[in-house]
């Protein structure tokens, strides 16, 4: 028990750009997609069998605009995606634009309050 307790741990104390590539690892490695395994376990749960079905599932992080601190947003946008400097301030000067797609709700929420806390506007749709 003490290592999963561990491993609770470390799962806990990710940075969003870690967890983005463990989503990766799971998904290529071993065919877990991390969106899917959420809607698995909240949909018997949900038991609203229909209206389960029909709540949206996947979101996506729009930035509607890089607000007063320019640099620092594009800094999170370059850590959030992985993008290189340059192209970085290419997605956030050609604002509104998806930052990512088909995400699980808890991690556009979770990008949408970084991106917030660095001066951005950003939308999830």
């Amino acid at each position: 028990m003490a290592d999963l307790k561990q491993l609770a741990e470390e799962l806990v104390n990710l940075t969003v750009k870690e967890v983005n590539e463990l989503a990766g690892i799971l998904k290529d490695e071993y065919g877990i997609e991390p969106a899917a395994a959420a809607v698995a376990v909240a949909g018997p749960a949900a038991g609203g069998g229909e209206e389960a079905a029909a709540e949206q599932t996947e979101f996506d992080v729009i930035l509607k605009a890089a607000g007063g601190s320019k640099l620092a947003v594009v800094k999170l946008v370059k850590e959030l995606t992985g993008l290189g400097l340059k192209e970085a301030k290419a997605v956030v000067d050609e604002a509104p634009k998806a930052l990512k797609e088909k995400v699980s709700k808890d991690e556009a929420e979770a990008l949408k309050a970084q991106l917030e806390e660095a001066g951005a506007e950003v939308e999830v749709k």
